[in-house]
């Protein structure tokens, strides 16, 4: 009588291993085809000074190359919005930027990366200081500015990607802008869903980017992600950006599934 054991194979982990290579491959050659695509009539467009639509074709592009099949709910603002967001993942601002076409808030060091950072600047990101205290006023102003162009600003308040299991604390600070509201804007809570796979989705602190880039794009099987576009508030009806956040932070909170919690705010 034969004894099976519990653990694969030699054979069985390098046709794995050799499955996800493949993936990671094909997905990576989906990422730069969308690029291909999208980059010419891009630079076109910003040589004759005319507004480019391709940002948000090239990332509701990106998030299907990865694997992602995203589910819209609820219908987001086309202009004067400020969306805020929780954060799991890279594929947030995929998924969220092809959904919304909305520019977004990120540390200033990503604009240092390479190719990231430059394709981000193409998105007009707005790269923010955050311990730089000297830098608040005019960091504000530049997205003062941005929202008075009219293109949909995102946020994600958390100020770093999560676990999947849990919706952290919305960091006020991070919603200067807010105070004086500008003039007409409203601010769209949005919930982004993996659903069960959200734990495994979640960039941890201590994973790198490369190494998280490489294993979602080794992942097996495609990722159902929903965008949950929820009702819309004015920031006037409150009196200082903590409010603000508690607010948003709510809406969000009175969404999630069982398998989120949310910790109290002291």
């Amino acid at each position: 009588m034969t004894a099976w054991s519990s653990t694969a194979s030699p054979s069985t982990a390098r046709t794995e291993g050799a499955r996800a290579a493949f993936r990671r491959w094909r997905r990576t050659a989906a990422l730069v085809g969308s690029l291909l695509i999208c980059l010419p009539p891009h630079l076109a467009c910003k040589a004759l000074r005319i507004r480019s639509r391709w940002p948000r074709r090239f990332l509701g592009m990106a998030a299907r190359a990865v694997g992602t099949h995203v589910t819209i709910s609820g219908r987001p603002l086309e202009r004067d919005v400020f969306f805020i967001s929780n954060h799991v993942s890279w594929i947030d601002i995929l998924a969220l930027g092809g959904a919304s076409g909305a520019a977004f808030i990120s540390r200033d060091d990503v604009a240092g990366w390479p190719v990231i950072g430059w394709l981000a600047a193409q998105n007009n990101t707005l790269f923010v200081a955050r311990e730089r205290r000297g830098e608040v006023s005019r960091q504000v102003e530049a997205v003062r500015t941005a929202l008075a162009g009219h293109q949909p600003v995102a946020l994600f308040a958390e100020g770093g990607t999560g676990d999947g299991r849990t919706l952290m604390p919305f960091k006020p600070a991070l919603l200067a802008v807010m105070m004086p509201p500008p003039r007409a804007l409203m601010v769209q809570p949005v919930y982004l869903d993996y659903g069960p796979a959200a734990p495994e989705i979640a960039w941890p602190d201590e994973e790198g980017a490369v190494e998280n880039a490489a294993r979602l794009l080794a992942r097996p099987g495609p990722l159902p992600l929903t965008v949950h576009f929820l009702d819309p508030f004015d920031p006037e009806d409150f009196p200082d950006r903590k409010a603000i956040a508690v607010e948003a932070r709510k809406r969000i909170i009175d969404c999630l599934p069982p398998s989120v919690v949310a910790p109290a705010v002291v």
